[in-house]
């Protein structure tokens, strides 16, 4: 891969999916679509399941804070192997504004999360 270097954290948010869409390449990154959400409110731009927590990790976490730690851990791993994700990093560096929606209610401990600061911290090289 081409020297393309670190993404800018400018170039990549966190929003809730249930928020009013503002702008920004929208990637809905759940494994599930939302409940209550219509295809055309969410105005995604893509759904990237394939970054989304696996089936067991996501039933394993349940949202408890106490597996906050072990989530992130686990989560960290399977982002580590997987091809999509890398594919994905390289097409945020392209955009100046990627949105990654989530639908968890809790705004600081979710997928979400993890995937833009595990995105914000590869070297692109």
């Amino acid at each position: 891969m081409a020297d393309i270097g670190r993404l800018d954290p400018s170039q990549v948010r966190v929003r809730r999916i249930y928020a009013e869409p503002d702008g920004g390449f929208r990637v809905l990154v759940d494994r599930l679509w939302p409940r209550g959400v219509s295809k055309a409110r969410a105005e995604l731009d893509e759904w990237l399941k394939d970054a989304a927590p696996s089936n067991e990790l996501r039933q394993w976490f349940g949202h408890r804070l106490e597996r906050w730690e072990g989530f992130t851990e686990r989560y960290i791993q399977e982002l580590e192997g997987n091809r999509a994700v890398a594919d994905f990093a390289a097409q945020c560096v392209g955009r100046p504004d990627t949105v990654l929606l989530f639908a968890a209610r809790n705004e600081e401990e979710n997928e979400a999360v993890v995937l833009r600061d595990y995105l914000l911290g590869l070297n692109l090289t």
